[in-house]
């Protein structure tokens, strides 16, 4: 193997490659694009599941982000991303049932197939990738690792053999408040991937010391308004503030926001909506609230409301929208 890999695989936290790619692009560097095109038994990770290896050739670390299974696969994928980085050649591996490499196995008893791709910083395809992501708008990743195109959803017709990935927006979070349940839910967003503002109209001009978290200080609808919302932002309104809530549930209801939850007790829910209902809001968007806001765990310390609102917006994100 060419370089151990870290014997704690922090590396597996991203689960969007792009940043990595767009960071070997502009520096310059090659890159090799790892995506899971086939699952079959119930793997741990989805089909369309990605890592990215990157070699510097200098005194830059190399970079490797994103994992398949959490076992001995990603020290053989790395062996292989390394070759196919000196020689250009794409791969395809198979681990699991068929495999030529019997001696490693999946714990899981899947069978799972890897496609290994060299992309170069100039090639046109991460080009349209890169920029589709800067602008969050979603785009397929058509490729059979020789031969690679992307462009806006449904605008790139495969050929036979190829994979397509579809690639959405990032994750966007949007956390109205001041109080530790509001700073938690934001940190705990921002460490999950989530690309997280706080917002705090009027607020301290020094930002929250939170990693990772972009602050505001504009009321809620100039916020939003310089924020951006679209179907892959999350709103959670947590101000304990009557008027606030208000605000905030003014500008976010009919925004473009795939979800807005409301912290607070159920039976306070209709005197924070009763100024829009006499403002002819529809009830369909009222009706769009999630309140109280996050699944029902059961705990009501900040982290454990954190927990409950992060689990709840995955939870519709990936389709298990259902309270527990």
């Amino acid at each position: 193997m060419r370089t151990s890999l870290p014997d704690w695989p922090v590396f597996g936290f991203v689960d969007d490659v792009r940043p990595a790619l767009d960071a070997a692009r502009r520096q310059g560097r090659t890159s090799v694009l790892a995506t899971l095109v086939a699952v079959e038994g119930g793997g741990p990770r989805p089909v369309g599941t990605q890592m990215v290896f990157s070699a510097s050739g200098d005194a830059t670390p190399d970079v490797v982000v994103g994992y398949f299974s959490g076992g001995c696969v990603e020290s053989d994928v790395a062996d292989h991303a390394y070759a196919c980085l000196a020689d250009g050649e794409p791969r395809r591996l198979v681990y699991g049932e068929g495999s030529p490499w019997p001696d490693i196995r999946l714990l899981c008893g899947a069978r799972i197939e890897i496609l290994l791709e060299r992309v170069e910083p100039s090639d046109p395809a991460l080009g349209v990738l890169i920029a589709a992501w800067s602008a969050r708008q979603p785009a397929d990743w058509v490729t059979d690792g020789r031969r690679r195109a992307c462009g806006a959803s449904g605008t790139v017709e495969p050929w036979p053999g190829a994979f397509v990935r579809r690639c959405e927006p990032a994750q966007r979070l949007v956390v109205f408040g001041s109080d530790p349940t509001a700073l938690a839910i934001a940190a705990l967003g921002a460490q999950s991937g989530f690309e997280t503002t706080l917002v705090r109209g009027k607020g301290p001009e020094a930002a929250p010391p939170v990693p990772g978290l972009a602050y505001s200080r504009e009321a809620p609808a100039e916020a939003l308004a310089a924020i951006g919302t679209d179907a892959w932002t999350a709103i959670a309104i947590a101000s304990h503030n009557l008027e606030l809530d208000r605000e905030a549930l003014a500008a976010a209801l009919p925004s473009d926001a795939g979800y807005v939850g409301l912290l607070g007790a159920r039976r306070r829910l209709d005197e924070r909506l009763a100024p829009l209902r006499a403002a002819g809001v529809p009830e369909a968007v009222l009706s769009r609230v999630h309140a109280p806001i996050g699944l029902n765990i059961g705990g009501k310390a900040p982290w454990a409301v954190a927990v409950s609102v992060i689990g709840e917006i995955m939870a519709e994100r990936f389709g298990a929208g259902a309270k527990a």
